[in-house]
């Protein structure tokens, strides 16, 4: 039997009545106008008719561009919701006519150290070094030599651009939305301890306290706790809040597993949410926020558009200028706030 081999740019050419140099033009769209349009279209269909597929590899060896964008990460592709980085990644590419490189190092110094030295001998266009939760990190030293932006994390040396979420942005939000629905005694549950350095933490109590001094309310250490981002943290706490004699109406939690055991915790006080406490959340987990009964009001974490953000700053190469690029995390209201009641 006869093996089928793969076309050529010549028997293209043959096809098309045409010189393999203009197809070469045609094909790589660098005519500057020299072809005419319906030579291009008989180019064009003795592609589609052959089958034929440029060799990419061959491409990237005369250009010098590979067409690919590295993707490191540490636990993004296995994360319920983080996973949303790459897919935004790749699309952002996808659109510019590159491919996504990626690995997941699973925090394996050995295997990141073996996919950056891939994705040098792949000559990728740049990485995006990326994480599973907004922290600061160290960029390795091995990827100097490439074009770098940090995703959903902040470099620590700030040498390189930053994408990641407007913690701040969303926690105030969040606060004031309660305070427009006529709350002023709102309690915050955190996601970590008072002295962590973590930016998300940080960050979003320091939009809350925002909230409550631009509205002449003061920040009564009382009402603030500090848990670990577990649903059994939002059900001990929650339980706290709501036996102080001038308890809370409302509560912002640190993230929505948080905001699930404050549901958890009203329940078994014989209370609800926003009857009894008005509850927002953060995150927009998909399989979380949505489910809860009500509806958890939410501040959502903008995956795709920092990967986008990422991606695009790769691809106009900048330069000088600001390196950090913290995306709005917007609010998703749903049914968990209602108006604060009037006292009697």
């Amino acid at each position: 039997m006869k093996k089928h081999s793969t076309p050529t740019m010549w028997e293209v050419a043959e096809r098309a009545g045409v010189s393999q140099a203009t197809v070469s033009l045609v094909l790589n769209k660098v005519d500057g106008g020299r072809v005419a349009e319906a030579t291009k279209a008989r180019v064009m269909a003795a592609v589609d008719e052959l089958g034929y597929r440029t060799n990419a590899y061959a491409k990237s060896l005369r250009s010098g561009q590979s067409g690919m964008i590295g993707f490191i990460s540490d636990e993004v592709a296995s994360a319920p919701f983080a996973g949303k980085l790459l897919k935004g990644a790749q699309l952002c590419a996808w659109e510019a006519g590159n491919v996504i490189l990626g690995v997941d190092t699973f925090n394996e110094n050995e295997l990141e150290a073996a996919a950056i030295d891939m994705m040098l001998s792949y000559r990728v266009e740049g990485v995006v070094y990326a994480s599973m939760y907004h922290r600061v990190i160290d960029v390795p030293a091995s990827l100097q030599e490439l074009p770098v932006v940090v995703l959903n994390a902040q470099d620590r040396a700030g040498l390189v651009p930053s994408v990641f979420p407007d913690e701040e942005l969303g926690g105030y939000s969040a606060t004031r939305h309660l305070i427009e629905a006529g709350h002023t005694r709102i309690g915050m549950i955190n996601i970590q301890p008072a002295d962590s350095d973590l930016p998300a933490g940080i960050g979003r109590l320091a939009g809350y306290e925002r909230a409550l001094n631009e509205a002449g309310l003061d920040v009564d250490q009382r009402f603030i706790r500090y848990g670990t981002g577990i649903v059994e943290d939002g059900l001990e706490h929650t339980r706290n809040l709501m036996d102080q004699r001038n308890r809370p109406t409302a509560i912002f939690c640190g993230n929505d597993r948080t905001a699930w055991g404050a549901y958890r915790a009203l329940e078994a006080l014989g209370m609800s949410a926003p009857l009894d406490c008005s509850i927002v959340g953060f995150d927009n987990q998909d399989t979380i926020a949505p489910y809860l009964s009500p509806g958890l009001t939410t501040v959502e974490l903008p995956f795709e558009r920092m990967a986008r953000t990422a991606v695009q700053l790769l691809l106009d190469k900048r330069g000088s200028g600001p390196n950090q690029f913290p995306i709005e995390c917007s609010l998703i209201p749903r049914e968990s706030v209602a108006s604060a009641k009037v006292p009697a």
